[in-house]
């Protein structure tokens, strides 16, 4: 489980009128957790409410680093710094936003896809586009991405949403933000979706692992190397993504991890994406039965990758 080293609490310092009513954070809640997932990352920080104190309605929220504070306070400028307290091994027990026990949250949580469809046509035979034009760019968590799915006829490159939904066990609220990575592949919750009719493939260019200071991007040893995660999708799944949309059906995908390759495990040891580079492991990881598709979630060989600058 996560720990955390600093400690802000925010509140919002505003007062209305003469009768001192207090106004909570309200609507502000969801573009902070969106900054956070993209700025910050859902493994290094946690939020919790602080409830109200004489200066306004409060919410504890703890960082990795002390940069990501001094960020988080300059994005949203109406909060106010509470208390600054150092606390170097403090343990949250929801941290972060009850997903750490479940999956590797940390690996991951960000790559840039710029294949074009014309390639992937010629890597899948009759591949149907039904996702309109692909521009290159970096994929976030809960944002829309291509992915190759079955379709009666055969396969289909679609826009889904990263995050498949989360074990009901680990919410606190309504709100699933989504699961973006899965391992435990003996777990029910991920049992329904294993089978061929909801396997996927990710697209990926190059992807980033967190460290110290920012991000560690990996990408193909060998330039022009097609790469896709093995991910998992539903299709029409209701759910409650961000309060401010209220409840949306979408379709949702997810990628597995495991253990990592050598590249890998310099920065971050304990996972990596389940990578597949060659024409016969995607049409296993789509086509065969799980006893033979789980084979492939293992380590890219060692080799495979390497440390890149930025996304490519």
């Amino acid at each position: 489980m996560a720990q955390f080293s600093v400690k802000i609490m925010c509140l919002t310092g505003l007062v209305l009128g003469e009768n001192q009513h207090f106004r909570g954070f309200g609507t502000m809640m969801t573009p902070m957790y969106d900054w956070l997932d993209k700025h910050v990352g859902r493994a290094s920080y946690a939020m919790h409410g602080g409830g109200r104190s004489s200066a306004g309605d409060t919410t504890a929220t703890y960082f990795r680093d002390p940069k990501h504070a001094s960020a988080f306070l300059a994005a949203f400028p109406t909060l106010e710094l509470a208390d600054g307290t150092i606390l170097p091994t403090y343990y949250s027990p929801n941290a972060p936003r009850g997903n750490a026990a479940v999956e590797d949250i940390e690996v991951c949580n960000l790559y840039n896809q710029a294949m074009a469809v014309d390639a992937m046509r010629q890597l899948f035979a009759g591949l149907e586009n039904s996702s309109g034009n692909l521009e290159p760019g970096d994929i976030y968590p809960d944002r829309l991405a291509p992915i190759i799915r079955h379709r009666p006829e055969g396969l289909e490159l679609v826009r889904a949403r990263w995050g498949m939904p989360s074990p009901p066990s680990v919410l606190k609220t309504a709100r699933d933000p989504g699961v973006t990575n899965v391992r435990n592949l003996s777990s029910p919750h991920w049992r329904r979706w294993l089978g061929p009719a909801h396997r996927c493939l990710v697209p990926v260019t190059s992807f980033a692992e967190p460290k110290p200071g920012g991000n560690q991007w990996f990408g193909p040893a060998q330039d022009g190397t097609p790469m896709f995660f093995a991910g998992i999708e539903v299709r029409g799944w209701k759910s409650l993504r961000k309060v401010k949309d209220g409840e949306t059906v979408d379709d949702l995908f997810a990628f597995l991890t495991c253990a990592p390759n050598a590249e890998v495990a310099e920065i971050h040891p304990k996972a990596m994406p389940v990578i597949l580079t060659k024409q016969a492991e995607w049409e296993t990881w789509l086509g065969a039965p799980f006893e033979i598709a789980a084979s492939l979630q293992r380590p890219l060989a060692d080799g495979v990758l390497q440390l890149l600058d930025g996304p490519t």
